[in-house]
């Protein structure tokens, strides 16, 4: 539920109220000896925070992105198998010619 800031126009008193969207503003001070009539206060809201373990920026991609980090990783993976059979091949030469 959101959390609307009111202000009193008598009284300055500032106060804070979790109320349905769908719930009519205040119209009175909380105050119960001003009697005021209070306004509410325009704010910037806060932005949706996730806590705990599970949440991840990956967790939310369209499938045409995760097809095209499938395609990526496994491009990569082919790619450096050749090197480290040829980096193994170079490192048993040595070895050879020193025998």
């Amino acid at each position: 539920m959101p959390r609307y800031d009111y202000e009193c126009q008598k009284c300055g008193n500032r106060f804070e109220v979790v109320q349905s969207m769908n719930d009519p503003k205040l119209e009175d001070c909380q105050d119960a000896s001003c009697g005021g009539r209070v306004k509410r206060l325009l704010g910037t809201g806060a932005g949706v925070i996730f806590k705990g373990s599970g949440f991840y920026q990956t967790d939310y991609r369209s499938a045409s992105y995760k097809e095209g980090a499938k395609a990526e990783s496994s491009a990569t993976k082919t790619e450096s198998a050749p090197k480290a059979e040829s980096a193994a091949a170079a490192a048993s030469a040595p070895a050879k010619a020193a025998e």
